[in-house]
C-alpha cells in the first residue's frame, strides 16, 4: 500500500513537467518540427488533378500512343501487339537505371507540369521458361549483350541495320542488338511522324514543344490546353520470367513476403539502353528491374515515401555535380532499408523524420566506403566506377545536410513552391493563348468526356505504386486497352 500512497503524495506535491521535445542528436533539429516540414513538402509535391487536367493526361497520352502506333508501321520492325509500362516520373526522378550524365537538364514549372516515363519494347522474348540466361561474357555485372540468335530469321531481317556484326572463325555472323543504333532508329522514326502529324494538325491536339534525344532516350514535352507533359521515351528489350543471374535473390527473406506473391514480383525484367563504365556502348544493355519495383513500392509505407520524395528533392539539387549519385542510388537503398528494418518500424506514422535521417545516413555511408549493391542483383555494386575525389566531395555535401536538415528542407520546399507557382501563372496565361483544350471543341462527337476524364483519375491518382500497361492496336489506336496489374479496362 505504500507504493501508491507516495504516488499520491506525489502528484498532489509537485506538478509533472511536460515532456522533452525528441531531438536530432547530430543536428539538434526537433524531430516535430522536420516531421511537420517534411509533411508541407509533401503536400506541395502532390498535387490533386481536377477533370480538367485529368482530361489533359488522357489527351497527352492518346497523341504518344497514336504516334506509337504510326511508329510501329513505318517499318514493322516494333512488334504489333506490344505492351508497354508506363511510369509516374521522368527518367531524372530515378524511375529507371539509368545514368543520368547524357541527359539535358529539364525542370518542373519551367519546362513541364508533370513527367511520364514509358517502356517501350522494341524486342520481346515472352515464350521462353525462367530463368533467363544472358550473354554477360562481355559485360560488366547487371550488364548485357543480345545477340539476334535467339529470334527467328524475320526479326533478324528487319533488325540487322541497328546491330553491330561479329564474324567467327568458323564463318557465321552473329548479330549484336545496339542500344545506340535503336535510339537512332527510334528518334529518326518519331521525327518523321510527328513531322507528318503537325502537317495536318486537328483541333485540340497537342502540341509538340519539344523532342530531344537524350543519350539513348527520346524526351517528348507536349502541351495540351494548360498543361506541359514531359515523356521519357525509352526503347527496350521484354523479357517474361526472371534472370539467371538475379536468381540467387529469390532465396533470401525480403520485405515484400506474404504481402505480394513471388509471381507478382518476377514477372519480368528488362533490358534498357545503358551501358557500364567501361562497357561498349554500341553493344551493351542493363538489367531494369522497373516492373517488380513498380510491385514493391505498394509494401512501402506512406510516411517512408514522403521521407523518400523529400530527401530525393534535397540531393538532385545538392549532387547534381559532378554527376555522380542519381536518385535510382537512394531508390535502392530505401530498399535495403525495408529489408534490414521492421515492417512494425517502418509503418510508424509519424516517423517520417527518423527515415528522412536515416536514409541521408545511409547515402553518406555508401559514398563514403563507395559501395551500393543493386537491390536485385547485391554482386553488383553501383558505385565501384566513382574516384575517391568524387565520393568524398559528395560526402561532405551530404554532411551539410545531415548538420542542418531543416534549412535543406525549407530549400526544398521553396523550390516546389516556386515550381508550382510557374505552372500556376503559364496556366493562367496559356488560359487565352495556348492551344485549344479539347474540351473547348464541343462539336466533335469524338473528343473524350467526362467519363474519360474519371476514369483517367482513377488509373492515374487511385493506383499509386501499380503496374500499368497499355495494350495498343496499331490499326486501331483510338481504343488502348489499359491493365492495372491483373485487371483490365
Amino acid at each position: 500500500m505504500a507504493a501508491p500512497l507516495a504516488s499520491k503524495a506525489g502528484s498532489a506535491g509537485t506538478t509533472s513537467k511536460p515532456p522533452l521535445p525528441e531531438l536530432d542528436f547530430r543536428s539538434g533539429a526537433r524531430v516535430e518540427e522536420l516531421n511537420k516540414l517534411i509533411q508541407e513538402f509533401t503536400k506541395h509535391d502532390q498535387r490533386e488533378y481536377d477533370d480538367q487536367r485529368a482530361l489533359e493526361i488522357h489527351t497527352a497520352k492518346d497523341f504518344i500512343f497514336s504516334m506509337l502506333g504510326m511508329v510501329q508501321k513505318l517499318d514493322q520492325k516494333l512488334p504489333v501487339a506490344n505492351e508497354y509500362l508506363l511510369l509516374s516520373g521522368g527518367v531524372r526522378e530515378g524511375v529507371v537505371d539509368i545514368d543520368l550524365d547524357e541527359l539535358n537538364v529539364y525542370a518542373r514549372g519551367t519546362d513541364y507540369d508533370m513527367d511520364f516515363t514509358l517502356l517501350v519494347p522494341a524486342l520481346k522474348l515472352h515464350d521462353r521458361n525462367q530463368p533467363v540466361t544472358l550473354d554477360m561474357r562481355h559485360s560488366a555485372l547487371c550488364h548485357s549483350w543480345l545477340s539476334l540468335r535467339l529470334f527467328d530469321e524475320g526479326t533478324i531481317s528487319k533488325w540487322k541495320d541497328c546491330c553491330t556484326i561479329v564474324d567467327h572463325i568458323n564463318g557465321a555472323t552473329n548479330y549484336f542488338f545496339s542500344p545506340t543504333k535503336v535510339a537512332d532508329w527510334f528518334y529518326e522514326s518519331i521525327s518523321i511522324v510527328l513531322s507528318e502529324i503537325q502537317k495536318k494538325p486537328q483541333r485540340g491536339m497537342p502540341k509538340v514543344e519539344k523532342v530531344e534525344k537524350n543519350g539513348t532516350i527520346i524526351s517528348i514535352i507536349l502541351g495540351v490546353g494548360s498543361s506541359r507533359m514531359l515523356y521519357d521515351i525509352v526503347p527496350v528489350v521484354s523479357f517474361k520470367g526472371w534472370p539467371a543471374v538475379a536468381q540467387s535473390w529469390l532465396m533470401e527473406n525480403h520485405f515484400w513476403d506474404g504481402k505480394i506473391t513471388e509471381e507478382e514480383v518476377i514477372s519480368g525484367f528488362y533490358l534498357v539502353p545503358a551501358c557500364s563504365y567501361k562497357g561498349k556502348k554500341d553493344n551493351e544493355w542493363r538489367l531494369s528491374f522497373a516492373r517488380s519495383e513498380v510491385q514493391l513500392k505498394k509494401c512501402i509505407s506512406s510516411s517512408l515515401m514522403q521521407a523518400y520524395q523529400a530527401c530525393k528533392a534535397i540531393i538532385i539539387k545538392l549532387l547534381s555535380r559532378p554527376k555522380a549519385i542519381s536518385p535510382y542510388h537512394l531508390r535502392s537503398m530505401m530498399l535495403w532499408a525495408c529489408d534490414r528494418l521492421p515492417a512494425s518500424y517502418l509503418a510508424q506514422e509519424d516517423y517520417a523524420a527518423h527515415f528522412l535521417l536515416g536514409l541521408i545516413d545511409d547515402l553518406q555511408h555508401c559514398l563514403v566506403n563507395k559501395m551500393c549493391p543493386n537491390y536485385f542483383i547485391p554482386q553488383c555494386n553501383m558505385l565501384e566506377h566513382l574516384s575517391e575525389d568524387t565520393v568524398m566531395l559528395h560526402a561532405r555535401k551530404l554532411s551539410s545536410v545531415r548538420s542542418d536538415p531543416a534549412e535543406h528542407l525549407r530549400t526544398a520546399i521553396e523550390h516546389v513552391k516556386a515550381a508550382n507557382r510557374l505552372t500556376l501563372e503559364l496556366q493562367r496565361r496559356g488560359s487565352t493563348t495556348s492551344i485549344p483544350s479539347p474540351q473547348s471543341d464541343g462539336g466533335d462527337p469524338n473528343q473524350p468526356d467526362d467519363r474519360l476524364a474519371k476514369k483517367l483519375q482513377q488509373l492515374v491518382t487511385e493506383n499509386p505504386g501499380k503496374s500499368i500497361s497499355v495494350f495498343i492496336n496499331p490499326d486501331d489506336v483510338t481504343r488502348p486497352h489499359f491493365r492495372i496489374d491483373d485487371k483490365f479496362f
